[in-house]
């Protein structure tokens, strides 16, 4: 029994078992039918897998002509909304006509007042007296 899972692979066995009963065809002249069939179908999966890889290749193709086909599309469409801008101005609101947004303003809110936070109180440092250190001098 053949383990492959790839097309390939299975193609590749198929080759391989085609040969063996080549070469034992005075043994196995009751399989020749079989054999020619399998010669057949291993032959129509070759030119099915070629196809396959010619469009994945006319796929890849497509996709990059695509999207560089896109890339230019939006440049230009960027182009012609500034200079849509540029033409009517941006506040007019004929811009909206062209899926642009008019300049109407900022609208100002009203700042609410910050509530004022408790300041954290920092522990004083303990107190030495200011002449600590001249009293420890005069005693030695």
């Amino acid at each position: 029994m053949s383990t492959e899972s790839t097309y390939k692979g299975k193609i590749e066995s198929w080759d391989s078992l085609q040969e063996r009963l080549t070469v034992n065809a005075a043994d196995l002249a009751h399989l020749e039918g079989l054999r020619k069939r399998l010669d057949d179908v291993t032959e129509q999966a070759r030119q099915m897998a070629a196809a396959q890889a010619a469009q994945r290749a006319a796929k890849q193709s497509a996709s990059r002509t695509l999207k560089s086909t896109v890339i230019e599309g939006e440049r230009l469409a960027n182009l012609l909304r500034s200079a849509v801008k540029q033409h009517y101005g941006i506040r007019s609101e004929k811009l909206a006509e062209f899926g642009l947004r008019p300049f109407r303003g900022r609208n100002r809110t009203a700042k609410a007042p910050e509530e004022q936070k408790p300041q954290p109180q920092t522990p004083a440092p303990p107190a030495t007296p200011p002449h600590a250190n001249s009293q420890d001098k005069a005693a030695e």
